[in-house]
């Protein structure tokens, strides 16, 4: 599975962002898809994740009410939509693919795209 991540860039708090993965291999659809974030100095930490099949998400508290995941089977692609974002919301954002989904630890996540830096200024 190969992930890449893109969208992200410079943002007043208050706005939105959305951020891409574009995903491929013979067999991503039975793969957990998550995204993750890193700032400065940070763990790595859970933003949230969807089950390919069946849409399913699940998200983490500090973006919980804000942000939404998705995906178009037809392009390959997983989305998060991130609204109201705060200047803590800065850090690079990683989309990742596993196979467990009751899991929000890095460390079960087998695939990783690049990252990709939102900055938001307040």
């Amino acid at each position: 599975v190969q992930l890449q991540a893109s969208g992200g860039g410079l943002v007043q708090a208050g706005g939105s962002l959305r951020l891409s993965c574009a995903v491929s291999g013979r067999t991503f659809r039975r793969y957990v898809m998550g995204w993750f974030r890193q700032a400065p100095g940070k763990e790595r930490e859970f933003v949230g994740r969807i089950l390919w099949n069946g849409g399913s998400t699940y998200y983490g508290d500090s973006v919980k009410g804000r942000s939404t995941i998705s995906r178009d089977d037809a392009k390959n692609t997983m989305y998060l939509q991130m609204n109201s974002l705060k200047p803590d919301d800065t850090a690079v954002y990683y989309c990742a693919a596993g196979l467990s989904y009751y899991t929000q630890a890095p460390s079960d996540y087998d695939y990783w795209g690049q990252g990709t830096l939102v900055t938001v200024s307040s």
